[in-house]
């Protein structure tokens, strides 16, 4: 019999095997509501962002529907239901944790080097995004540009490649459903003031600031996307509440800034 290759699953995909089989089993019918993401996190012993990519995992597949200020609903999956992702893809919140860590180291030794070719392009970015509709696929474009633009400062480009890479992690299936629920035009135009408080800092040649400015960007990215759906007192009945204890999984061991186009890049007041 030969040997198979192992997998390690992520955690996220072990919740959500666990909640379709618990669907599949009966245990939660067709129409019925899942406990809250607290419950289930509490009950599960895992963090609540890893519950939330479970759910929104199930979401894409249509096996769960997902009301703000309603709750989880259990939904009759589709005769022809879509080709799923791969198994190996990334959770959003996973990834928006590693950008946090690299990019904040890059945009610390950017301020430190930086020359003004490379300010002008993170500038030209800015301008492209202050100019641009959201959500929508240009607005992707020129945060993408901007990102990459800090990295390409330090002349490495590996470092520029895994940026953009990761960065095009937001085109999987489960990132784009996450922020069909969170993103706006007002989370676009916070995300371009806490862009242009980078973009102030490597400018002034300011290592700390930088970092810190960055680190808070991405962190704030997360805590959007992690903002409530709205039903935590919206669970079902006690019996409900407690089906998935049973069978819990192992623990892993704004207001607009006032900008305007100058110098060729976009400037704070």
């Amino acid at each position: 019999m030969p040997l198979e290759a192992v997998e390690a699953r992520r955690l996220y995909r072990q919740v959500a095997d666990q909640l379709r089989s618990l669907i599949d089993s009966g245990e939660y019918a067709v129409g019925s509501r899942l406990p809250t993401e607290r419950e289930l996190a509490e009950q599960l012993r895992i963090s609540r962002p890893t519950v939330r990519e479970a759910l929104i995992a199930l979401e894409v597949e249509g096996r769960v529907r997902i009301r703000v200020g309603s709750g989880i609903y259990v939904t009759e999956p589709a005769d022809a239901a879509p080709a799923l992702p791969a198994a190996g893809i990334e959770g959003p919140f996973e990834l928006l944790r590693a950008r946090e860590f690299l990019e904040s180291a890059i945009a610390e030794q950017a301020a430190r080097v930086a020359t003004k070719d490379d300010i002008a392009r993170i500038n030209a970015s800015l301008v492209a995004m202050e100019n641009v509709e959201h959500p929508g696929e240009a607005s992707m474009v020129h945060d993408r540009a901007f990102h990459v633009a800090i990295a390409g400062s330090l002349g490495n480009a590996v470092l520029v490649r895994v940026v953009g890479e990761l960065f095009d992690q937001r085109l999987n299936p489960y990132f784009a459903q996450l922020a069909h629920y969170f993103e706006s035009p007002g989370t676009w135009r916070t995300a371009l003031d806490e862009h242009c408080a980078v973009r102030d800092a490597i400018a002034a040649h300011d290592p700390d600031t930088a970092r810190e400015a960055m680190r808070k960007h991405l962190a704030r990215s997360q805590e959007r996307f992690a903002q409530n759906f709205g039903a935590e007192t919206a669970a079902g009945s006690p019996a409900e509440r407690g089906r998935v204890a049973r069978t819990p999984a192992k623990p892993a061991k704004p207001k607009r800034a006032k900008t305007q186009a100058k110098s060729g890049g976009v400037r704070r007041r």
